[in-house]
């Protein structure tokens, strides 16, 4: 009968209580109450915006410490807190523990969950030790209230939300072949969605879905190769309004390299519990030589939609066809109700690494608006809109910034936005108040060299070198924080800058926005006008993303600082040494020459460290949680 009553809801777009069998129903539930910060993102929509209003524009310059807690381990902070009731979730880069702090008594922890891992996983996280926290899931049938955690050894585990204790965990990739995991998961009905990293060694993306209440395998969906592996139908998945035909992938790729073709999974995840369907995108393929992969290499950088309870794609829409800079597709993918020319849409917003907003039906996959976010984006010349034409829904890339194009061993200059794109991981915040995005930017662009490498599981599989520095021709400075119009493709408001804006937003009723930046401020701005209205300097820097909630009648702000990430990983992995950036340059001619060492990973950082060497003069390495509040 619950089977029947399922089906029905799907159909008649109903969301309906039916006892402790769906952990997604009691979410629902929970994601409207704004006391508490349920899932890494707010909701499953990724809105990250709050209800709260206590703490608003004419206020939150009174805004004090109200208690802090030093989570004992370096590198990169990304991700943020969870609340549940009186507890509060905190976690870590590698080693991932996992606190629940008493917020009844000043963040005292409850108790400490330290998995064992293999430190021999960190050299294959490409972009840092960073891992954006777990999710909760409450009661079901079969099993307790958990904290699903996704580690960086790719161990997926379920641990009592009261205890701390392990409830099951299972292995969700092989670290001997570079596979590795930075995500949260995603909790919906009675299972959890895991991704997978590892593009930079040549790893085969996926996303796998399991069950809540022992860890079984539902579903498994591959990003390239067979029909059957990527579970789309040749008919009746759709790309743009056509059928994708058989074998689409396949013909995309030469021979077997779909088989190290990358498309990992380690962004942000979105859920529509009316619709039955699962948003996520797909990242960069492997290797970074175009030259090496002919092709459309479908589908990397890719935006999928999939039916939730069988993983079967409804429809797929591909960003970047042979992708040549690197420009992943993971970003999250932002579900709201927007008025297109007069019309309301079920609409999809993504804002992807390739410089380029999205606003797409998230019902049929109709692209509805395509713009750049940042006018320094120079790779394409814009998006082809005309349902008629051939390239329809594909980029126009210019000749002068094709790495493809120029050849191996060329190195192109100027391209923007660099490798790390004009967004990266960290999301974006919807108000729907304003009906405005709220966007941490990057404004950098590269010099980008291919060259051709040999595959070899477990070691590096990039095959360019690659330089970043800010935009030229702008401001002087390395981000920008924005507001965007996703109905005309308009940048509303702009905040220049001096470094990445590389931390998670917050929109919130109070008609404020928040967001943390690389030097370590967090920062409170006017949501209509984009005017500061306070800033505070945390013990580092932010690359965590902002969340709010209520304890006893009191409205809290939280963030992590920590600074790390891509564009932190000079301080973070100790890079910015005139030995350590000589150590990686000579590496670097090393691996040119050999083919197959750790050295093709490219100038340090995967081009990072140079352009972010000054962050040295304004941070320093930490893992703080910095909790704010009035003063009484």
């Amino acid at each position: 009968m619950g089977r029947i009553l399922t089906a029905l809801c799907a159909v008649f777009g109903l969301v309906i209580l039916m006892g402790p069998a769906f952990a997604n129903e009691k979410l629902i539930e929970m994601e409207k109450n704004a006391k508490e910060w349920v899932m890494p993102t707010g909701n499953y929509a990724n809105h990250r915006f709050s209800e709260l209003n206590q703490i608003n524009k004419d206020n939150v310059g009174d805004l004090q410490v109200a208690w802090t807690f030093s989570t004992g381990v370096l590198r990169g902070h990304e991700g943020g807190p969870l609340v549940i009731g009186d507890t509060m979730y905190v976690h870590t880069p590698f080693p991932n523990i996992v606190y629940a702090l008493d917020l009844n008594n000043d963040g005292a922890i409850k108790w400490k969950y330290e998995p064992v891992q293999d430190s021999g996983v960190i050299p294959i996280m490409c972009c840092d030790t960073v891992n954006r926290g777990p999710a909760y899931a409450p009661e079901g049938e079969g099993h307790p209230a958990m904290l699903i955690l996704s580690q960086a050894d790719t161990t997926v585990v379920a641990l009592n939300a009261d205890t701390g204790e392990e409830v099951w965990k299972v292995k969700n990739g092989d670290p001997g072949k570079a596979e590795s995991a930075t995500a949260a998961p995603l909790v919906y009905k009675d299972k959890v969605l895991i991704g997978v990293s590892g593009a930079e060694f040549g790893v085969r993306g996926r996303v796998t879905v399991y069950n809540l209440a022992d860890g079984s395998v539902a579903w498994k969906a591959f990003s390239t190769g067979p029909d059957e592996d990527m579970l789309v139908d040749p008919e009746k998945t759709m790309a743009l309004g056509k059928p994708i035909g058989k074998d689409s992938s396949l013909q995309s790729w030469e021979g077997d390299q779909w088989k190290t073709g990358g498309g990992t999974t380690w962004g942000w995840y979105a859920y529509d519990p009316e619709l039955n369907l699962i948003y996520y995108g797909t990242g960069n393929p492997s290797t970074w030589n175009p030259n090496q992969r002919p092709g459309d290499n479908k589908y990397s950088m890719t935006i999928f939609a999939r039916d939730a309870d069988t993983g079967m794609a409804k429809w797929l829409y591909q960003m970047t066809p042979h992708d040549e800079w690197d420009y992943d597709g993971v970003n999250e993918m932002i579900l709201v109700d927007l008025e297109m020319n007069g019309e309301m849409v079920k609409a999809l917003v993504h804002f992807d690494r390739n410089g380029i907003a999205y606003t797409m039906n998230r019902e049929t996959g109709e692209l509805l608006l395509a713009k750049k976010y940042d006018p320094a984006v120079n790779w394409t010349s814009g998006v082809d809109m005309d349902k008629n034409s051939e390239t329809y829904g594909r980029p126009t890339v210019v000749s002068d910034y094709s790495t493809d194009a120029q050849g191996e061993d060329t190195n192109v200059e100027g391209i923007c936005p660099a490798a790390l794109g004009t967004k990266d991981q960290q999301p974006a915040a919807y108000s729907p108040k304003t009906k405005m995005f709220y966007v941490p930017t990057n404004h950098v662009c590269m010099d980008y060299e291919p060259f051709r490498v040999s595959y070899t599981a477990g070691q590096p599989y990039v095959g360019a070198t690659v330089s970043m520095y800010p935009a030229p021709d702008s401001h002087g400075g390395m981000g920008n924080f924005i507001a965007w119009d996703a109905t005309t493709g308009e940048i509303v408001w702009t905040i220049p800058e001096q470094f990445s804006a590389w931390g998670g937003a917050l929109a919130t009723a109070g008609d404020v926005v928040f967001y943390g930046t690389l030097e370590g401020y967090l920062k409170a701005v006017d949501i209509e006008t984009g005017k500061e209205l306070y800033r505070f300097k945390t013990p580092s820097g932010i690359i965590g993303n902002v969340n709010t909630y209520e304890h006893n009648g009191k409205q809290y702000i939280a963030v992590l600082s920590g600074v790390g990430g891509w564009a932190g990983i000079g301080l973070a992995a100790g890079l910015l040494s005139p030995e350590s950036a000589a150590g990686w340059h000579e590496a670097v001619d090393q691996g040119r020459e050999q083919g197959d060492t750790e050295a093709q990973v490219g100038t340090a950082g995967l081009g990072a460290v140079g352009g972010y060497s000054g962050l040295a003069n304004f941070t320093n390495l930490g893992g703080v949680l910095t909790v704010f509040a009035l003063p009484d």
